[in-house]
């Protein structure tokens, strides 16, 4: 971590941040007309409206402010953006700033999955990868599952990365290293999927290659709408497979951390059934699970 100081200069307008090394040879002095494209530490520091100019030299960056707010009340924000920037880029100007991705591991309701969570966008929609076989065209979940022996599905959605392990370990044991290399790859800029994710609307229509009739699609959207939010948030996925109108049954495609969950038959009957049965209660009386 970079250590930065604040110093109190004698122009009350000015304000000097101390680091703890040299940052630039000579001086550099920039207003809002200057060329920052390749000075990130600039461009945080002009997105503060208040900031006029910025003076960098020797050890120290010095910003000038307008009267119109109070140091008091800007300077932990600027100090706090010094440090990042310094910590990205040393020497003031842009040394190929890479996108970095942080990944936080969270349990899911099924206990032989975890999901990695990224605070970036990994993918528009889902990829499935159930084998080790299947993982050629997604090259993330290769890397997973070829050094990770006890790994044996990945589902990547959205913004995370539900792996599946088998009984040889426990996830407190590996959770760490999986973390690490899912971290270590997205920072190196490895492909994520060669295929096309599939889309989160009706993902049922590659599968079985049909539409939803009339019915099914009122199933469908209270599914959307009431349910999907929270069971991808678990790090699963829902979808109605098949309808059956006679017996007024529906049949749910689980994926992800849903399938083979010992909690999802559960949340099936207490959660989703009393919904559709509420929601949509001439259609449904009964729900049954799909293992994806």
């Amino acid at each position: 971590m970079r250590t930065v100081l604040i110093e109190p200069t004698e122009n009350p307008k000015v304000m000097k941040f101390v680091a703890d090394y040299n940052l630039i040879p000579g001086s550099l002095e920039l207003d809002r007309n200057s060329d920052i494209s390749e000075i990130p530490l600039a461009q945080e520091l002009f997105n503060y409206p208040f900031v006029e100019r910025i003076f960098i030299t020797a050890n120290f960056v010095a910003v000038a402010k307008q009267d119109t707010v109070e140091w008091e009340h800007v300077v932990e924000s600027l100090k706090n953006v010094v440090e990042d920037e310094l910590l990205a880029n040393p020497r003031i100007y842009l040394q190929k700033k890479k996108e970095m991705y942080q990944i936080y591991a969270e349990m899911t309701p099924n206990p032989n999955v975890m999901k990695f969570v990224s605070n970036q966008l990994l993918m528009e929609g889902f990829v499935e990868v159930k084998s080790k076989e299947a993982a050629e065209e997604v090259p993330l979940a290769k890397a997973i599952l070829k050094d990770f022996d006890f790994a044996t599905e990945v589902f990547i959605s959205d913004n995370f990365v539900a792996v599946t392990r088998d009984n040889s370990v426990e996830w407190h044991q590996v959770m760490m290293a999986v973390r690490a290399l899912i971290a270590e790859y997205l920072q190196n800029g490895g492909e994520i999927s060669k295929i096309e994710p599939q889309k989160h609307e009706n993902p049922v229509e590659k599968i079985i290659n049909r539409d939803y009739t009339e019915d099914e699609q009122k199933i469908s959207d209270i599914l959307n709408e009431y349910v999907a939010p929270a069971v991808e948030n678990d790090g699963g996925k829902i979808s109605l497979m098949e309808y059956d109108q006679a017996n007024k049954t529906a049949k749910m495609l689980l994926q992800g951390a849903c399938s083979g969950c010992p909690s999802s038959t559960a949340t099936l009957k207490n959660g989703i059934e009393n919904i559709l049965k509420q929601f949509v209660p001439d259609l449904v009386e009964k729900v049954e699970a799909v293992n994806g």
